[in-house]
């Protein structure tokens, strides 16, 4: 009984169902029939709207064909008459290419010539410049020459006065140097002289006084004092001596040096001034 229950309620359930299944099959289909029905009529205008733009957009193309092709047929008996004053002018420029070619030949020799025109005209100015520039210089070499002039008449007559003043001064200098070392050599020569002399004496008295060793000792430390005394003053000498040779020699070399710079030749002194060597100590 369950079962024949539960049958009879899946095939109510399964009936409901299928009639629920058609019903909303029927109502679909209505609705995609109405929307294919909109899109027909949506097309149907659409493809309307775009046949008169084509319409329009055609008759346009065909009005511009037409305009373009009169613009053709004029342009082309524009470029007929073109093509004829094209002729004539390569006519004309045939006959002007001589012509033409002397004028640019003139223009360019003509231009040259305003180069070196230009050129030669700074070179010109420049010229003044240096011409006026090189007068000032000469005006002020000669003024310089003039001054110069006065100056060497003036250094020739201080440099005549001063070779008379150094050729007596030379003189007077050798003379007095050559004294004075002749006496200092002859001194010297002297005191060696008795030096030599009261050793031998002293050797003499030495031998014959026959001293005792102590005495000996003490006279031979007193004739030591003696000799250093007189060594020390023959040094002294000397070095006066090769003093006044120094100055005399300094004195010779400024001398020649002066005459060196005011360019006297030492030849011409018609004397050989005599330099001193320094004497051995």
């Amino acid at each position: 009984e369950m079962e024949a229950k539960y049958t009879r309620k899946l095939q109510a359930l399964r009936d409901e169902m299928d009639l629920r299944r058609k019903t909303e099959i029927h109502e679909l289909e209505e609705r995609k029939n109405t929307q294919i029905s909109e899109l027909l009529g949506n097309h149907e205008g659409a493809f309307g709207a775009i046949k008169n733009y084509y319409n329009d957009i055609t008759a346009k193309n065909l009005t511009l064909i037409n305009l373009l092709k009169e613009q053709v047929e004029d342009l082309k008996k524009k470029e007929t008459v073109l093509e004829k004053e094209k002729a004539d002018v390569l006519l004309q420029n045939k006959a002007l290419a001589e012509p033409l070619k002397e004028a640019q030949e003139l223009v360019a020799e003509l231009q040259k010539k305003l180069v070196h025109y230009y050129r030669d005209k700074e070179a010109l100015m420049n010229s003044k410049a240096h011409l006026k520039i090189t007068q000032k210089e000469l005006k002020d070499l000669q003024w310089e020459h003039e001054v110069l002039e006065q100056r060497f008449s003036k250094v020739q007559e201080e440099r005549d006065e001063l070779y008379k003043k150094f050729t007596r001064a030379i003189t007077e200098v050798q003379q007095r140097t050559g004294f004075k070392n002749l006496l200092l050599e002859r001194k010297l020569q002297g005191l060696l002289s008795l030096l030599e002399q009261k050793e031998v004496e002293l050797s003499e008295v030495l031998e014959a006084s026959n001293l005792d060793p102590g005495t000996l000792s003490l006279v031979s430390h007193k004739l030591e004092d003696v000799l250093n005394s007189k060594n020390a003053t023959i040094q002294d000498l000397q070095l006066q001596l090769a003093r006044v040779c120094k100055a005399h020699n300094d004195m010779l070399q400024t001398f020649e040096a002066k005459l060196t710079a005011f360019g006297i030749p030492l030849d011409n002194l018609g004397f050989q001034p005599l330099s001193f060597p320094f004497p051995e100590q």
